[in-house]
């Protein structure tokens, strides 16, 4: 698998271009804000732009995906669809934040509309990009429709901001629920094995393992 991360947003979010090798198709995993840096590694590394794959709709997740849309008008949109109000609320979405407007500019959060959802996750479903197969886990929590993309044999797991190195997503935003967000955890991404290569929204790569044994949430030390 190809993996190409790019950190965006004042928030320092990872986009990420991931490939298939053989076939040179490709997804682009939250695009998080209108970024030069997408479309030139797409075309360094010779791939084809099939969908925009959304973990889920918050604004450093959401943020690029009109100017990505343009450059890519091909590639389809993909978000569950419990994200949707939330994705087309991205204008407003700084309001929502608490960010005073005369700071949106310098933190380049002034957005336009998205464009049109293309489909919608649907969980458990098997996304295919050329040879790579990414199992749709739902994991509500952080937001009510945030899905992780799961790729068994490659044995790595694209969370968005369910789980972190040594943390876990927020569930003070709209929407969120620590409950959920616990159980998508434990029920969900845990249970992938603990050999699998976490890759989250923000941060380092970490291991299921890793956490299991070291993250104060999961262990029980901050509950």
């Amino acid at each position: 698998m190809i993996i190409e991360q790019i950190t965006l947003t004042a928030f320092q979010q990872h986009t990420r271009v991931l490939g298939c090798e053989q076939t040179r198709r490709a997804v682009c995993v939250d695009p998080g804000e209108a970024a030069d840096e997408i479309v030139e590694a797409l075309d360094r590394l010779g791939l084809e732009l099939q969908a925009i794959a959304l973990t889920h709709a918050h604004l450093d997740h959401v943020g690029g995906v009109a100017a990505l849309k343009r450059a890519r008008p091909a590639a389809e949109v993909i978000l569950h669809e419990a994200d949707e109000p939330l994705y087309f609320a991205l204008p407003r979405q700084p309001e929502l934040l608490g960010i005073p407007r005369e700071q949106w500019r310098h933190f380049g959060f002034e957005y336009e509309t998205p464009p049109p959802v293309g489909r919608h996750w649907q969980d458990g479903e098997v996304y295919e990009v050329g040879e790579l197969q990414f199992k749709v886990l739902h994991c509500p929590g952080h937001t009510p429709g945030h899905v992780v993309l799961f790729e068994p044999n490659e044995r790595k797991v694209f969370v968005g901001d369910c789980l972190f190195a040594g943390s876990v997503g927020r569930t003070d935003l709209p929407g969120g629920s620590t409950r959920q967000l616990m159980d998508s955890i434990h029920e969900k991404i845990l249970t992938l094995g603990d050999d699998v290569v976490v890759y989250s929204g923000h941060g380092p790569e970490t291991t299921i393992g890793r956490e299991r044994r070291t993250n104060p949430f999961l262990t029980g030390r901050y509950l």
